[in-house]
């Protein structure tokens, strides 16, 4: 399989496109992720990336009246579905890789199966806290931020395991961080962001992802102070089209960004959600134009597993 960098570096600066899936509800057909991936392949996406979900703690109410709380994984399959994704399409899978919920052991064990897969791109990040805690607290024995989770990957590609009882071969995984045009929520400012993301690039970090924005001003600047501070590697741009009125509060409280008064505006005077999902595409596809002619090495889709949006922007653009 190839990495991440190679495919950008043999696209001669050619803008790439690809897109993020999440995993189907426990329970729920492989065949439904299929559906929502096979509109997007005549884009010839040369990688596609697949969520990772910690788990969450239920409220399970029994019949004689008590409550239990029970810890369930909503959406797994990460590894399983990449593997798919690359037999089935032949395309190289990007799993997300996350603190939240798992041990360093349990880490190891998860970049060994992705070894023995093929799978050699990654894309590291903390994760979500869980709902009922607001903040967020690693598991006991795993990492509490996405530097000590990447160090451990970087080790891995050293040969070094955590528990070095045999002989072990260096594995060759492409990494990837994420990164926030618009400031991570938890930093204090900018500068701060910018200190622990070239610190991540220093440690081995070959390529940043980032945070959905609407506003390309951010994205552009965002480059060029990263560029003015030494971080030379790949910056993909994550991209979202808008599709309900509801986004208008919900993207901003969940995702710590702001939307373009003219964007608004032009979703407030829509009459109903279609309408939105028409100047949400279009308002992507400028979008896309735009990045592209900045240079933009990939436009990278945050799709929800829901492919008619990004089938409209990418026909206009590719």
């Amino acid at each position: 399989m190839t990495k991440i960098t190679e495919h950008i570096q043999r696209a001669n600066g050619k803008t790439l496109f690809s897109f993020e899936i999440i995993p189907p509800l426990k329970g729920e057909s492989i065949q439904h992720l299929f559906d929502a991936i096979e509109p997007l392949m005549e884009f010839k996406p040369p990688f596609i990336d697949v969520t990772y979900h910690r788990e969450e703690v239920i409220d399970k109410k029994h019949s004689n009246g008590l409550i239990e709380k029970v810890s369930i994984r909503k959406r797994p399959g990460t590894v399983g579905i990449c593997a798919r994704i690359m037999e089935r399409f032949k395309v190289d899978a990007v799993p997300h890789m996350i603190c939240g919920g798992f041990t360093r052991d349990e880490t190891e064990d998860m970049l060994v199966d992705l070894h023995y897969l093929g799978i050699d791109n990654v894309l590291v990040l903390r994760g979500d806290p869980e709902k009922s805690a607001g903040v967020f607290k690693p598991r006991e024995g795993g990492h509490a931020y996405a530097s000590e989770l990447l160090q451990q990957v970087m080790q891995m590609n050293k040969g070094i395991l955590l528990h070095q009882e045999t002989e072990s071969y260096p594995t060759s995984f492409c990494t990837g961080i994420a990164g926030y045009p618009e400031k991570h929520f938890e930093a204090p400012n900018l500068e701060t962001d910018f200190k622990y993301l070239k610190m991540k690039v220093d440690m081995g970090a070959e390529f940043i992802v980032t945070q959905m924005f609407f506003d390309n001003a951010k994205y552009i600047e965002f480059v060029k102070k990263c560029r003015q501070a030494g971080i030379l590697v790949p910056i993909i741009p994550g991209l979202k089209p808008l599709t309900t009125k509801k986004q208008l509060t919900v993207l901003p409280r969940i995702f710590h960004l702001d939307l373009p008064d003219d964007l608004v505006k032009a979703v407030e005077e829509c009459k109903t959600d279609k309408e939105v999902k028409l100047v949400g595409i279009e308002w992507c596809i400028q979008q896309c134009k735009e990045l592209i002619a900045f240079g933009a090495p990939v436009m990278h889709f945050y799709t929800m597993s829901k492919s008619d949006p990004v089938k409209a922007i990418a026909q206009a653009i590719f």
